[in-house]
């Protein structure tokens, strides 16, 4: 077993890539992950990664995290002192454990982002375990389903969730692949509209099979890169789009943001006017907490669950939805999703899993951004 434990320098890294690949969402990594790193160095945890290919084939694996809107996550406030309490993740683990009568051996992010990832580090560092290095979608998503590692046939129940109040809720089967997630929006409203989950129970072996592998040593080599480009003086976007082997998709400003909260999801649509190269066209962003779906001139040039990411231009920093205003400047780039999230679509369940209809638009279909930048942009 080789283990990495994590330096102040490779987490700050890891922040800014995450922030990018969390497409808006998965938490904001300067007001709530940044805050929680520093919090637990102070405490003496250490954040421990393994590469998934170096785990034991029989050994008992969990993914999991917090959930509600992203307008909750903005900042975390006083949520550290309240977490040296009562952190709903750890109860959520030993839930789990009860559940199986199972000591849990490692755990692996349900997502990229500035407060889901740190979550788990922080996680396995309060339970004395292991981080898997990798996570189940290699972004964010708004939905509990929306995993590679269901549509790789592993089940998302049984789910513990635990609300900030102590409210235990746990799904124990579901028939349908998106009923543990409404039903625990329907928790999440009750009761503040913040809770944490375990879910995705595994083995060694299920987990190598279906993980998004090596996303935080990605989301650090992105961060690197990002770094290197502001030092340089060099154009950040390009250096986005060179680590990640994205297609930029668009430059422009926010002319309008419109959002609201929708049982325990921001729903907003941002239109863009072009420019530089991209002067006299328009481009419209989806979120359903994270960016969805993305049209230039009317057209889609991509979908879920390809990333659009959306960066400031100046800095190189991931933009989260809720900071999304009118006049905001901002380069959008779309980065191919992991062929295990795509192989996903090929599955029924998988197909329900993702839809657009999952997002308000079920006369989509999903199409590689490949092949949608080619028709459109050229």
């Amino acid at each position: 077993m080789s283990e990495k434990i994590l330096g102040r320098d490779e987490l700050e890294s890891m922040l800014i890539g995450v922030g990018i690949l969390g497409t808006g969402g998965g938490g904001d990594p300067d007001l709530f992950g940044k805050p929680l790193i520093e919090w637990d160095l102070s405490k003496g945890r250490e954040y421990r990664i393994i590469d998934p290919a170096k785990i034991d084939d029989d050994a008992f694996v969990v993914s999991g995290g917090y959930a509600g809107s992203v307008t909750v996550y903005r900042s975390i406030g006083d949520t550290l002192k309240k977490w040296e309490e009562r952190y709903e993740l750890l109860e959520a683990l030993k839930i789990m454990e009860s559940l199986f009568n199972k000591k849990i051996d490692y755990v692996v992010p349900f997502e990229l982002g500035g407060v889901n990832t740190p979550v788990i580090l922080s996680l396995a560092a309060r339970a004395g375990i292991v981080t898997i290095d990798g996570d189940g979608l290699g972004r964010a998503a708004p939905e509990t389903q929306m995993s590679s590692f269901l549509g790789h046939g592993i089940s998302l129940t049984p789910m513990p969730f635990v609300d900030k109040e102590g409210n235990v809720l746990i799904v124990k089967h579901a028939v349908k692949s998106t009923y543990p997630d409404e039903i625990m929006r329907f928790a999440l409203d009750l009761n503040g509209g913040i809770g944490a989950n375990n879910h995705y129970p595994m083995s060694g072996k299920q987990l190598k099979e279906s993980v998004v592998p090596n996303t935080i040593s990605f989301s650090i080599k992105v961060g690197d890169a990002i770094i290197n480009a502001v030092e340089t003086k060099s154009d950040v976007i390009d250096a986005f789009v060179e680590v990640s082997n994205g297609i930029e998709l668009f430059r422009g400003t926010v002319k309008e943001m419109k959002g609201e909260d929708v049982r325990a999801h921001y729903l907003a649509k941002a239109t863009l006017e072009g420019t530089g190269e991209y002067a006299g066209r328009t481009m419209e962003i989806i979120f359903k907490n994270e960016a969805m779906m993305a049209r230039v001139d009317g057209q889609i040039v991509a979908v879920f669950p390809d990333l659009i990411c959306m960066i400031d231009p100046r800095t190189g920093k991931g933009i989260m939805t809720v900071n999304i205003k009118p006049g905001l400047e901002m380069a959008v780039v779309g980065v191919p999703a992991h062929e295990r999230l795509r192989e996903c679509l090929k599955t029924e369940i998988g197909r329900e899993a993702f839809s657009p209809a999952r997002f308000g638009f079920p006369e989509v279909k999903y199409e590689p951004i490949e092949v949608l930048t080619k028709r459109v942009l050229g």
